[in-house]
């Protein structure tokens, strides 16, 4: 039997990939976090399936579920929002799992930043402007940021940032990132809550104002942040040497 770990997407039912709902449907049980899930993403799961909510479970308990259920000869879904690949737990648990023997997969989802892009109506990559993307958060009451990935030292690099888990911070982020020449007050700042999710709301601004609109809203869990050049609505930006017509082609036989 097998623990699969899934991304589960930013939240919408429908922005699982096939094989995500194929294990969703052939698994007898279900662990998934409800802070961040629509719940018609257990509309996938089969009738009779059990369900079991972590967002009240600590790591000990959530692995107790899943060696259980795999000594009972079940296999289990163990739902992570976004993409496992971020800030989903994933080294902590699969590393108890192989503790006990337990046989594990992983199957991706769509990140919860690419979601937030697509709200926005925006490429993070921009020809001559930005092309990198930094996917971080800060510490508050969570576990502690390494030595040397401060905010500021990636901001200067003037990549699109793009920050998970921080949405209680906006102020003092903000006011961390006006103080970096590559940045400034004028740059451009979002904040998407939820995104693809019914509930999801859409915040742009600079990082002058963009704390104002968020502490309007309410938001407290659930929202990425975005900043950077590449946000700009009126970005004049380079063509891309991919797609320049001047490029000289080669045409294969």
């Amino acid at each position: 039997m097998t623990v699969h770990f899934i991304g589960a997407g930013p939240g919408a039912a429908d922005l699982l990939t096939v094989r995500a709902v194929d294990l969703l449907r052939a698994s007898p049980v279900c662990l998934y976090a409800g802070t961040y899930l629509d719940p018609e993403v257990l509309a996938h799961c089969a009738p009779g399936t059990e369900l079991i909510d972590t967002q009240h479970l600590n790591l000990d308990q959530i692995i107790d579920h899943l060696v259980r259920a795999t000594e009972a000869g079940k296999d289990v879904a163990r739902l992570c929002s976004g993409d496992p690949s971020l800030y989903s737990a994933l080294t902590e648990q699969t590393r108890r799992l192989d503790a006990h023997n337990v046989p594990w997969d992983i199957t991706p989802g769509v990140p919860a930043y690419a979601a937030a892009a697509a709200a926005l109506g925006t490429e993070l990559t921009v020809p001559e402007v930005v092309q990198s993307v930094v996917l971080t958060r800060t510490q508050a009451r969570s576990t502690a940021m390494p030595r040397g990935e401060a905010l500021a030292n990636f901001a200067t690099t003037g990549a699109t940032l793009v920050l998970h888990l921080a949405i209680t911070r906006i102020r003092a982020l903000a006011d961390e990132l006006v103080a970096v020449a590559e940045y400034g007050a004028d740059c451009p700042a979002a904040v998407v809550y939820r995104a693809s999710q019914p509930e999801q709301l859409v915040l742009r601004g600079t990082l002058t104002d963009i704390a104002d609109q968020v502490e309007a809203a309410g938001l407290r869990q659930a929202a990425v942040i975005l900043v950077g050049r590449a946000l700009s609505v009126s970005i004049d930006c380079a063509q891309s040497h991919l797609y320049d017509p001047a490029r000289v082609r080669q045409i294969s036989d």
